[in-house]
């Protein structure tokens, strides 16, 4: 009787716990008393503990891989389960879900596998957690397996089953046969239509993920934020804004997923204005700005040329996170300020952020556009011995263009030969525009033909080239070079710039004359030019 009383106390205990270091307490407890050697009484007290132990489990990070302090989770977890004599179904799906919960998938699927080898009958509740594990680890194969055995148990019409069978199937990159569960389910609630949504928007099929979209009875904040996210990611910028703007008016508050991607399509069409009234907006209503949030204010602000308000935001974000710093040095190479951008970075150095390639492409580009030619170098050198980021054909690029505007034709050179792979077009590209500047026509003659056997229908290449030699007039070379851009029909992409003028985009492409307002613009710029040549006159 007395051990009775022990149990029910610690199991009270269990249920009260509200820390993973209390339920650790209680089963230090457990231990001591002796009660594991107790059948069945221990197996109950250890399927509480790990009910409650995996109840206090967060998700971690979406960016592989599982942290340390997860494995350490999944490891206490396991050790509880495997102490536990004839687990039950309950205790399956409670070991399965924490190992689908913490990312270990593969895990998961074992221990389902161990289940149905040991008789054990799953539940409606195991096929979700179950399903969810395939959908980590992109096993369609084990999905189908799943759905077979659903239908055999019975589960074939549960709402939860077939809607985790429409993700598995729709992140799997199998939309149609997420689809032919979709549509042979009797009952669909808006989870059903938002795993398929999301499904088509992986696929980028946005304009099915529409239709799909228009014909919900009922919407969610997921709903609208997955369209919106898929449309910034197919590029259909414009298409983001005007559904983020039809979603506030209908009273769903936007999650951080459409905030981000309605500020990330501000940022790529220079809206500003459209970004500061999303950035009212959650400051209105206080939504916190986590390390995703943080970074698409910073990218927007600086995108548009605020590099101040951008180095504020990011100063007062209690969350950096690498993307965060990544946005912030970014804007400030595209603003030229070198001084400042190597500050930044040893900023983050020293908060032991690790940076990667793209933190020091950034810090490469501001060198290169500032003229920092020692500091370059150095960084350059420093990327795979001190910070253990591999060199790419991008910062190779960025450093064949910075030698050669600095006028290291031959250092420029010689790097490139030392390559571990060929150049790129980049590569090769930035070395031609340093031999533009300084005129020298032997190594731009090499680099341009690396350039126009890797992408011959550039005409970029071939203008650059002749310019070269028409300024030391060799003017054999250029005829030839003109007939060669001929004959092969390269053209030259045309220049694209937007301004906004009182809430309105203008869009000009060099050389069109669409603007309706074309015949005044070039009056405009006709009369600058006239007035700038006659200042020069009368200097």
């Amino acid at each position: 009787m007395l051990i009775c009383k022990q149990s029910a106390n610690l199991t009270e205990a269990i249920k009260q716990s509200k820390t993973i270091k209390q339920i650790h307490q209680v089963h230090a407890q457990v231990i001591s008393r002796g009660l594991l050697s107790l059948y069945p009484s221990s197996s109950f007290l250890l399927t509480n503990i790990l009910h409650s132990f995996t109840s206090l489990l967060s998700p971690p990070p979406p960016l592989p891989p599982p942290p340390p302090l997860s494995s350490l989770s999944i490891r206490y977890a396991t050790a509880v389960f495997d102490n536990i004599k004839n687990p039950s179904t309950f205790c399956y799906n409670t070991i399965i879900r924490a190992h689908t919960l913490l990312s270990f998938p593969l895990n998961a699927l074992l221990f389902f596998t161990q289940m149905r080898r040991l008789s054990v009958p799953p539940d409606a509740h195991t096929f979700p957690f179950a399903l969810k594990a395939c959908a980590q680890h992109r096993s369609v194969s084990l999905a189908r397996t799943l759905h077979g055995q659903s239908f055999k148990f019975g589960f074939s019409a549960d709402i939860y089953v077939v809607n985790c069978l429409i993700s598995v199937y729709s992140v799997s990159g199998r939309i149609h046969d997420g689809y032919q569960v979709f549509y042979e389910i009797p009952y669909r609630d808006v989870v059903s239509y938002n795993a398929l949504i999301d499904g088509y928007v992986k696929a980028g099929e946005t304009g099915i993920a529409r239709e799909l979209f228009d014909k919900m009875p009922i919407r969610d904040a997921v709903s609208w934020g997955t369209l919106v996210a898929g449309y910034t990611k197919m590029n259909q910028f414009k298409e983001a804004i005007e559904l983020f703007d039809q979603m506030i008016p209908s009273e769903v508050c936007p999650d951080n997923i459409a905030l981000v991607s309605a500020l990330s399509a501000c940022a790529q069409l220079g809206e500003l204005e459209k970004g500061k009234a999303i950035h009212n907006y959650i400051e209105r209503n206080g939504i916190r700005k986590d390390a995703f949030l943080s970074t698409s204010l910073v990218d927007l602000y600086a995108k548009c040329g605020c590099i101040l308000t951008a180095k504020e935001i990011f100063d007062s974000s209690p969350e950096k996170a690498l993307f965060t710093w990544n946005a912030m040095l970014t804007g400030l190479a595209m603003h030229g300020d070198a001084h400042l951008l190597l500050d930044y970075f040893s900023r983050m150095v020293k908060a032991r952020v690790q940076p990667d390639g793209v933190t020091l492409l950034a810090v490469l580009v501001g060198c290169s556009h500032a003229g920092f030619v020692k500091e370059a170098i150095q960084l350059f050198e420093d990327m795979e011995t001190v910070y253990a980021v591999p060199r790419e054909l991008k910062h190779y690029g960025c450093m064949a263009d910075l030698l050669g505007r600095a006028g290291l034709i031959r250092e420029a050179m010689g790097m490139i030969e030392k390559m571990p792979v060929g150049g790129d077009v980049f590569v090769w590209g930035g070395l031609l525009s340093g031999c533009r500047i300084h005129g020298n026509v032997e190594i731009a003659t090499k680099a341009a033909e690396h350039v126009m056997e890797m992408k011959p229908e550039d005409g970029g290449v071939y203008s650059m080239l002749a310019e070269i030699y028409a300024n030391a007039e060799r003017w054999d070379d250029l005829a030839n070079v003109r007939r060669l851009r001929d004959s092969v029909k390269a053209k030259k992409n045309a220049g694209c710039s937007l301004v906004q003028l009182n809430g309105d985009v203008h869009e000009f492409v060099a050389g069109d004359t669409l603007h309706p307002q074309t015949d005044d613009i070039y009056l405009a710029l006709n009369g600058i030019g006239q007035h700038q040549l006659e200042s020069l006159l009368t200097f």
